[in-house]
């Protein structure tokens, strides 16, 4: 899922996979610019590029384009874009594992392949948007959560990961929250022991 806060514009990415590592190329997010998920067969230089383009003032559609228009793999990727405004665009390529998909919601892309079932990104969608009026990485963090107790991928899940940046870093030190859960048999069970503790540590700082 990649979303934004309209009340504060932070921006936000949460992910879970069969593959180990997840969060070291499927997230992108830059504070002011936009968050992107490329999944799929996943291309880590389209995260970078597409958060070039964004900063560069073009619109999620046209970076879309622009990186899928020379990709000979295309078909085998999923990407989704918001930036700092609330635009979206997202892709979900013919050869993607089934089942695989996307719900576009305000100010939300919930996204997915080798999923069990659409109700996966349903489950998502509807935590995401119950939650509303909480921090943003709570929400992604729950809907993350939503999706696994749904059903998740139906290879498993082996690691997980979330990263937010508000539009002010939330430390000097800190700018934005970045964990990862790069090889586990319960990630997401443990992203959230991680997440809560970060919490805590955060109010120290």
């Amino acid at each position: 899922m990649i979303a934004r806060c309209s009340e504060s514009l932070a921006l936000g990415v949460s992910v879970s996979s069969a593959s180990i590592a997840v969060g070291s190329a499927v997230p992108h997010v830059e504070p002011n610019v936009g968050a992107i998920a490329v999944q799929g067969y996943t291309n880590f230089f389209h995260g970078v590029n597409g958060l070039r383009l964004l900063r560069n003032n073009l619109p999620p559609r046209d970076v879309l384009k622009t990186l899928l228009r020379d990709d000979p793999e295309r078909e085998m990727r999923q990407i989704s874009i918001i930036n700092v405004s609330g635009e979206k665009a997202v892709f979900t390529g013919r050869k993607t594992l089934e089942w695989s998909g996307h719900i576009t919601g305000e100010n939300y892309i919930v996204a997915g392949n080798a999923l069990v079932s659409e109700n996966v990104l349903k489950a998502m969608a509807e935590a995401f948007e119950s939650s509303e009026g909480e921090w943003l990485a709570e929400r992604l963090m729950r809907a993350l959560e939503a999706g696994e107790k749904a059903g998740g991928d139906w290879r498993g899940i082996r690691s997980a990961a979330i990263k937010v940046a508000e539009r002010k870093p939330i430390h000097k030190s800190r700018p934005m929250i970045d964990l990862r859960v790069d090889f586990h048999s319960k990630p997401i069970k443990e992203l959230r022991k991680i997440f809560e503790v970060y919490k805590r540590w955060l109010q120290l700082l």
